[in-house]
């Protein structure tokens, strides 16, 4: 399954006390070949945390917590620079967008102005 396949799906975690959680998978990225999984809880896209993908004997796709402080904080960084690239992105489409607006205000003042002298003729 690719990584755009994975994105906006849900997961469910069991936790310690054997209790079960759904999240939704916002993101997989990928540092320094391996790939990680961005969670949060539906609808909280502003608090997610981070699980590292791997395959169990069988094959099939586990998520294991990133023990070593060094990976954590590369793969917290990679996501922030992801994040801040995204947002860049976004700016400048908007930004695009606001001058696309702006020029065909300009044209339909310029229409205005034609018919203004051509009814003070």
């Amino acid at each position: 399954m690719s990584e755009q396949e994975r994105e906006g799906e849900f997961v469910v975690l069991t936790d310690e006390n054997g209790e079960s959680h759904e999240f939704e998978v916002i993101d997989v990225i990928n540092v320094e070949g391996k790939d990680y999984a961005i969670l949060a809880e539906p609808g909280e896209e502003e608090e997610a945390f981070v699980l590292r993908m791997e395959s169990d004997e069988q094959g099939n796709d586990i998520l294991v917590d990133i023990d070593d402080d060094e990976e954590w904080e590369r793969v917290a960084q990679a996501w922030e620079d992801f994040q801040d690239e995204e947002d860049s992105d976004e700016e400048e489409d908007w930004e695009t967008d606001e001058d696309e607006d702006d020029h065909d205000e300009d044209d339909e003042d310029d229409e205005d102005d034609e018919r203004d002298e051509r009814r003070y003729r």
